[in-house]
């Protein structure tokens, strides 16, 4: 595998990545300064679900009919025009808008990596280098919450956005420079609109596609809606500051990070199926765990942050693998199925993360539910999409 093909590929995820979680810090600054209410801010954080879940596809169908440079510096154009509105907006109207538009800009951080990943490899190897690019998924969310909570504290929350613009300028600059085509040019002469249109009919007319995509999106919207719920929990409920809550919220990044490394060879001794299946099954069961006990009336800030800790650890495994396994026999269509893929989980994690903020009451219960909700959904899914009928199919070579 070439070494920098990683880096390149996870430049552009970190651009998208960071933004989505730089800003948790800053939420309930943000409220107080634009006058609005922790509950009608989440708007926002929706918003920019919304804008992604929506423009993904086109991106999709855009990387895989004029390639992933073009769609790049297309999407960072806009990302960066909705940073510098966000850093600028004085009401709760301006700023849903902003993010919506930042959304639409960020799209190629999701869409090209899945692409080039699923046009350079297959099976195992690609396993591998999904969970590299699980590592940037992993890291910026240490970095981004400190990040953040540093520069807001030095320069309020409207300096975050001028430093994400900054990153965003960055990024497109290396990526500009480093990155080649890896769709040649007679390969995307076909990727009409029309084509595209047919390529987003049969997956979704393919149940496995579908069945491993909603795996992965009800991992990942576990992670959404501690997104969303975990800065006023923490903070307004455990009495954390926001450069402590930052440090708790990266706890949950390293456990994610630390195993999906390990993605690749496990996928070689197991095979992909399996992973999957054992990984969903300590998911479900850490976080229904994590739910009696809330439930019951424990209300520990240290039992929370383990049992999460573990949890995310098994999301870290279930995210990369199901990924592959959902693209390995799409490759002619990377593109597309790479956008529909994301517009799924971003769209199955908008609603997670809506639907849990109106039950919302500052205390962790209505959060621990909609993990636990996540989770059980996730493993439900995995037994019907997983049939041991498959394992065969997915056993590792001898």
């Amino acid at each position: 595998m070439n070494r920098i093909i990683p880096l390149i590929l996870a430049v552009a995820l970190f651009m998208e990545n960071m933004d989505s979680t730089v800003i948790a810090t800053s939420l309930p600054a943000i409220a107080a300064d634009i006058q609005t209410s922790p509950i009608a801010l989440k708007l926002a954080l929706t918003s920019y679900l919304v804008s992604l879940a929506i423009f993904i596809p086109v991106s999709g169908w855009m990387a895989d009919r004029f390639g992933a440079k073009t769609v790049f510096r297309a999407a960072i154009a806009v990302f960066v025009a909705g940073s510098i509105a966000c850093a600028f907006s004085n009401s709760l109207g301006a700023f849903v808008v902003s993010r919506f538009l930042q959304g639409i800009g960020a799209t190629a951080g999701l869409v090209v990596p899945r692409a080039i990943v699923r046009d350079l490899y297959t099976g195992n190897e690609a396993a591998r280098l999904m969970s590299l690019l699980m590592l940037v998924f992993s890291v910026s969310p240490i970095l981004a919450p400190l990040t953040g909570s540093f520069i807001s504290e030095s320069f309020g929350w409207r300096g975050v956005f001028w430093a994400v613009t900054a990153a965003a300028l960055v990024a497109v600059v290396l990526l500009a420079t480093s990155l080649k085509e890896t769709r040649p040019p007679e390969e995307r002469a076909g990727s009409s609109f029309g084509e595209a249109l047919r390529a987003y009919r049969f997956l979704m007319g393919n149940g496995r596609f579908l069945g491993l995509t909603a795996i992965g999106s009800f991992a990942i919207s576990s992670f959404f809606v501690y997104l969303s719920n975990s800065s006023f929990l923490l903070i307004d409920h455990y009495g954390l500051t926001p450069r402590v809550y930052s440090l708790f919220f990266s706890i949950n990044a390293v456990s994610f990070f630390a195993m999906s490394q390990l993605t690749g060879r496990l996928a070689e001794r197991f095979g992909l199926n399996r992973v999957v299946r054992y990984a969903v099954s300590g998911y479900a069961g850490v976080m229904l765990l994590l739910l009696a006990l809330t439930a019951s009336g424990f209300d520990s800030l240290g039992v929370l942050a383990t049992l999460l800790f573990f949890g995310y650890g098994f999301v870290g495994l279930v995210i990369p693998s199901t990924s592959v396994l959902a693209m390995d026999d799409h490759g002619e269509i990377a593109g597309t199925a790479s956008a529909l893929l994301g517009t799924l989980q971003l769209g199955i994690g908008a609603v997670a993360m809506a639907v849990a903020g109106l039950f919302a009451d500052g205390t962790p219960l209505p959060m621990v539910a909609g993990i636990a909700i996540c989770a059980v959904l996730s493993f439900t899914l995995a037994q019907f999409t997983l049939g041991r009928s498959r394992e065969a199919v997915e056993a590792p070579a001898e």
